[in-house]
């Protein structure tokens, strides 16, 4: 004769109220959270250079965004700058059609893909 287990469920402490699995998620996101890292000028002229020439010869470019603490990586065309209010809208490559603006002073880095 077997024994019928309940397997993992019964090693599940009936602590995990959902306010309390909320908080271990918002401490989880905290604790790989990075601090925004500091360009230099030439690095912010050198990101310049590489969106401009990326954009004159319909060059694939990859961005690396800083976000609330996360690095997001976004490729695609350079569709058009906006000086104004330093907004550059990317077409995504993956997503044909879609776009998406990036503000120029969360980039941490340009990658001219050939």
């Amino acid at each position: 004769m077997s024994i019928k287990d309940r397997g993992k469920l019964k090693w599940q402490p009936a602590i995990l109220l959902p306010e309390y699995v909320k908080l271990l998620n918002v401490v989880n996101k905290d604790y790989y959270r990075q601090h925004k890292p500091t360009l230099d000028e030439y690095q912010i002229a050198e990101f310049e250079n590489k969106i401009h020439a990326a954009m004159e010869f319909s060059s694939t470019i990859q961005f690396t965004v800083w976000e609330d603490g996360f690095d997001w990586d976004y490729t695609g065309l350079v569709h058009r700058l906006d000086p104004l209010t330093n907004l550059i809208y990317l077409e995504l490559e993956n997503e044909k059609g879609h776009i998406i603006k990036i503000k120029f002073q969360d980039i941490v880095s340009v990658e001219v893909k050939e």
